[in-house]
């Protein structure tokens, strides 16, 4: 299966001319404008600049294990949430304009934001590992020496995804890379935020909500998901990553 890639597309705000609404209040009166001038400028108060996401679109080959239905699928849920991480976002623009009479829903909103905006990007990290085909691990790459300082061996790394990839519950398995320990980490990560490592960048991300496989898996066989996603992963992607993170240093 292919799915047109859009390089510049990153899940990311539109790379046309940027050209905010900026919701303002004047004198009581709410109002949206575009960049450019306005009078009593003095009196003016910005309360929010919106801007939208982008579905991203990938391109991702037939997969070994994985059927086109189920990354079809799995697409959908994606852009679901693009759709209400900008659906959050505007609401928050739109009740910011009485932000005393709705503190209570805009601080339920940004509670949930997260949630919606890290499922994005999330699926994102998730889906660039399988585009361009399956590739297998550089044994002299820096994200191998990497591996090797830490667990022993690029093996012992993939042996050490698959048991955190066996917790019980919804969620991810994220290796990350700490620029400032120089070392990686793998965790469990809960829902799409809970558990998050702050600030540091996802090498690999390993989507272990039942929405992932249950097209072509059981519950039970959650372990033969994690072989297919395995044996479709791009490691060139993740090594690409790390390399990333070492020229961000």
């Amino acid at each position: 299966m292919a799915v047109a890639s859009n390089p510049k597309a990153q899940g990311a705000p539109s790379s046309r001319p940027l050209r905010p609404r900026v919701f303002l209040a004047c004198r009581g009166v709410q109002r949206a404008y575009e960049n450019g001038t306005t009078r009593n400028k003095a009196r003016v108060r910005v309360y929010y600049v919106y801007m939208e996401y982008k579905t991203r679109t990938f391109n991702i080959p037939e997969l070994s294990g994985l059927s086109a239905t189920q990354i079809e699928v799995h697409l959908g849920l994606y852009a679901g949430y693009v759709k209400h991480t900008n659906l959050i976002r505007q609401k928050i623009a739109e009740l910011a304009e009485e932000k005393e009479a709705n503190a209570y829903l805009i601080a339920e909103l940004r509670r949930r934001f997260a949630f919606e905006f890290n499922g994005m990007r999330m699926h994102e990290h998730y889906f660039e590992q399988f585009e361009g085909g399956a590739k297998e691990q550089n044994t002299a790459s820096a994200l191998a020496k990497a591996a090797e300082e830490k667990y022993g061996s690029y093996e012992n790394l993939i042996a050490h995804v698959r048991e955190v990839a066996g917790s019980r519950g919804i969620g991810w398995v994220v290796v990350y890379f700490d620029p400032a320990g120089k070392t990686l980490h793998t965790v469990f990560v809960n829902d799409h935020e809970i558990g998050q490592l702050a600030g540091l960048p996802v090498l690999l991300a390993l989507d272990l909500w039942e929405h992932a496989f249950m097209v072509d898996y059981v519950p039970a066989e959650k372990s033969s998901y994690v072989d297919a996603f395995f044996k479709n992963l791009n490691w060139s992607a993740v090594e690409a990553r790390f390399d990333a993170t070492e020229r961000g240093r």
